[in-house]
């Protein structure tokens, strides 16, 4: 080594590094996070920032934040390259106290990526700028906890992911100085059963989120330092209770509604309750109020600490009304007022609940309470029972709960999908009260690609609800409510990615979050298909569904001996317009198949196809729909144009002043339930057109181009529905009519054939029978004149030689050659 060389290494093995100035601090402090109100625990002993114990940087402003420069950071030993006097490049240097640092540096400070360790064992990895921890690193502590995310000066900044080892709670969202601060996520316990999801202000819950609690029972609304403060609704899921109104510091307090859940009456969407509406005081029922019984009957009046006390009116569920005052939860003139048998209501026993100041989630009365009520709450309960009894028995009640959590977080969603796709082929309802049919199930399984993970639709009718009768369990008419959508959905999920799981534990939320963020999230409401892809198709396509059905199931039934199995493949379908005589030059089998496979390419492509694959009845029907489209009828023909217009719903147009605005069409396409729709559906219902020009008035400010476009577009549409009507009602529905008509003239001539089949058997086999008789007359007859042969007497059988010689004599003459003539004269 030079003499000049290990000169300077001396110096920066002992001497002061005034070059490598630092940021950081030979302790981390580490402080305690304020306990959680309602019970939830944090970390204790939560790291919450690097820098010296001395410096409150807190409360330091800004300009001081960006760092005090720690010159008295000895450095002890440095390996690695330089520029110069300064370290530059890779490097690794020991301070003094055992702190260590490996990376990069630029200019003599530690700058780009390293990792820094200090003496305790903290350690820090990830980006340095100047000698500050600024950029995106991650923290580890000795006890195992960990931070990931952005770092400002050695700060938690930006947005990052905490895990405390010690309480096993997992933070995940936005941070501030330190601090969570803004928008996150945090689980209190590894099996996710308790969390909190919203806004954060200086490490409290503040501003609107949803809370988990172990129980099952859930808040969500508006919160200020750390309690529910606002507006905010609150499900205790074991009592069967639910209270939406206004909080003050965790407390019911203003006005709201409290609700006790009871039952369910058989065949209705909706279940039993007793309900409260009006003013609460510190949880209780104070001021004015209605309780509506689920009995029928209604008090509305005041209220004092939970009992009905003052002026009110009291409706008796057959209709008999008391008005007056009420004293102590009773009336104040008839003290035990009895009417009908039945005693006035009692309401002393029930009370509205709220969290207690210890933190518990369950209401006071409510700890004593056992049994596994549904965390979805009694309206839409699911219904997996076949699909739970596939798991042990001990892990059933865990996998129900995580698979309700789930539901739970994308309820809002679900409920939009349900009322969205019931809607579909309606006109608008005011209460929105459809009822989802499984028609329109299957068309929202398609449009989130449920059939392309190889099961089919009618495989999954019989996966998710296999204890129907087969008529019903392909009905398109059959309906289902929200928690039975909601099963199916499950049992769906379970059914597709069951395979992928890669643990035996919370198998059920896995398959469902899978499918919720692969198919649904992605897909839902994105409606696909030529029947509910425009409301003005469905309207017209459904007056034709009930023959179409009937159609279905013949045809079903006929290809099917069993009763099963009464279901059509693509093939039968194929056979199906061949034996109508539908196909021809334009509706090829070729472009059959390509109708058949436009959502689903495992019936046919260009590598394989296979036309063994059941369809549902949706697919029946909008094949036949795809046929329209295909086949030019009366000489009209859907253009192409108009079916990518149809689908476009998103297209805008300028008026002359250079304003935009949605075309009156398109946004008619766009909304299902427009009054222009309306109005088009009762002009079809009357004369199945629409009449020439109807809407055609020209609206100031459109130029004549786009007024041009609209009137094409509208006779595209006129002419879609006079095929529609065509193919239905003088194809369709005619050449099946004579194709029954050809059956049943075809089973006539096969009874007729079959009739006269059996009589010409008949008069063989009586053929055969006169032969035989015949046959053994000629036997008996032979038989008996052998008999007389063999009874001859004995004297004829013993003649004479003399008698019998003149016989043999004149015989053996008549054998012998007669002379010449000559010879014979000559001796006469």
């Amino acid at each position: 080594m030079a003499k000049g060389d290990k000169n300077k290494k001396e110096k920066s093995d002992g001497g002061t590094a005034d070059a490598l100035l630092t940021t950081l601090p030979e302790n981390c402090s580490m402080s305690s996070a304020a306990s959680e109100a309602n019970g939830d625990r944090e970390a204790p002993l939560e790291p919450v920032c690097l820098s010296a114990p001395s410096l409150d940087r807190e409360n330091r402003p800004e300009s001081e934040l960006k760092g005090p420069f720690l010159a008295n950071i000895i450095v002890q030993r440095y390996e690695g390259e330089r520029c110069g006097e300064l370290f530059h490049g890779k490097g690794v240097v020991i301070f003094q106290g055992g702190h260590e640092y490996k990376g990069s540096f630029a200019e003599g400070l530690m700058h780009g990526h390293g990792e820094y360790i200090w003496a305790d064992g903290i350690k820090y990895e990830g980006d340095f700028v100047s000698n500050a921890l600024m950029g995106h690193g991650t923290y580890s502590w000795t006890d195992g906890s960990t931070y990931e995310g952005e770092v400002c000066y050695g700060i938690r900044h930006g947005i990052g992911t905490y895990k405390c080892a010690k309480t096993s709670s997992v933070y995940k969202g936005q941070w501030y100085r330190g601090k969570r601060h803004g928008k996150g996520t945090i689980y209190y316990s590894q099996g996710v059963a308790s969390w909190y999801e919203g806004d954060w202000e200086n490490n409290c819950r503040e501003g609107w989120g949803m809370r988990c609690y172990p129980s099952g029972n859930i808040y969500q609304g508006q919160w200020k330092n750390n309690v529910q403060h606002g507006e905010g609704t609150m499900r205790w899921i074991q009592l069967g209770q639910q209270y939406s109104g206004q909080w003050v510091n965790g407390v019911q307090h203003g006005h709201g509604t409290h609700t006790w859940f009871l039952r369910r009456v058989p065949g209705s969407q909706y279940p039993l309750r007793n309900e409260y509406k009006g003013e609460f005081v510190q949880g209780l029922r104070h001021g004015q109020g209605t309780f509506s019984y689920a009995s029928g009957a209604v008090y509305s009046g005041e209220w004092n600490h939970n009992k009905k006390h003052g002026q009110g009116k009291f409706i008796f569920k057959n209709g008999r009304i008391f008005e007056g005052e009420f004293i102590n939860d009773r009336m104040a003139e008839f003290p035990a007022f009895f009417i009908d048998g039945t005693k006035t209501p009692d309401l002393s026993g029930i009370r509205t609940h709220s969290p207690p100041s210890d933190g518990s989630d369950l209401p006071r009365r409510a700890k004593k309470s056992g049994g596994t009520a549904s965390l979805l709450g009694p309206d839409i309960a699911l219904s997996i029972e076949t699909l739970l009894n596939q798991f042990p028995e001990a892990q059933r009640d865990q996998e129900l709960r995580q698979v309700e959590f789930a539901i739970m977080r994308h309820i809002t969603l679900l409920r939009m999908i349900y009322s969205f796709y019931g809607s579909l082929g309606h006109d608008h309802s005011p209460d929105n009260t459809f009822l989802l049919t499984r028609l329109q199930f299957w068309r929202f399984l398609k449009d989130c690609g449920v059939h392309l993970h190889g099961i089919t639709l009618v495989q999954m009718d019989r996966l998710i609800d296999d204890d129907t009768s087969t008529e019903k369990l392909h009905s398109p008419f059959s309906t289902m409510l929200l928690r039975q959508c909601l099963s199916y959905i499950v049992i769906a999920a379970y059914h597709i990615y069951h395979k992928d799981t890669r643990t035996s534990k919370n198998v059920l939320v896995e398959c469902f979050s899978k499918l919720m963020k692969q198919n649904i999230i992605p897909n839902a409401k994105n409606v696909k298909g030529p029947l509910f892809c425009h409301h003005l198709r469905a309207v017209i396509g459904l007056n034709y569904i009930d023959r179409c059905w009937e159609i279905y199931q013949v045809f079903c039934k006929a290809n099917n001996t069993t009763l099963s199995n009464q279901t059509m493949t693509a093939r039968h379908f194929i056979w199906m317009l061949k034996d109508l005589g539908l196909l021809d030059s334009e509706l090829t089998t070729t472009r059959m198949l390509e109708i058949l496979s436009s959502e689903n390419p495992a019936i046919y492509n260009s590598a394989h196809g296979n036309l063994d694959l059941e369809i549902t009845f949706l697919e029946f029907f909008e094949a036949l729909l795809g046929c329209v489209e295909v086949k030019t009828i009366d000489g009209i023909k859907t253009s192409k144009h108009f079916r990518s217009k149809l689908v476009c719903q998103d297209e805008t147009v300028r008026t002359s002043g250079g304003e935009r605005r949605e075309s009156p069409l398109l946004g008619r396409q766009a909304s299902p339930h427009t009054c222009a729709d309306v109005e088009y559906k009762s002009t079809v219902q009357s004369s199945n057109l629409i009449s020439p020009g109807a809407g055609s008035a020209k609206s100031p400010g459109i130029s004549p181009v786009l007024l041009e476009a609209e009137e094409e577009l509208r006779n595209e549409e006129e002419n879609w529905i006079k095929k529609t009507n065509c193919f239905f009602t003088q194809i369709f529905f005619p050449a099946y009519k004579h194709n029954l008509l050809l059956r049943e003239e075809v089973q006539e001539e096969r009874l007729r054939q079959s009739t006269k089949n059996r009589t010409a058997l008949e008069k063989a086999k009586e053929n055969a029978r006169l032969r035989e008789a015949e046959q053994e007359e000629r036997c008996r007859a032979e038989e008996k004149e052998e008999e007389e042969k063999g009874n001859v007497p004995e004297d004829l059988n013993h003649s004479t030689p003399a008698l019998m010689t003149p016989v043999a004599f004149s015989n053996s003459e008549s054998l012998k050659p007669s002379p010449p003539s000559g010879s014979k004269k000559k001796k006469n």
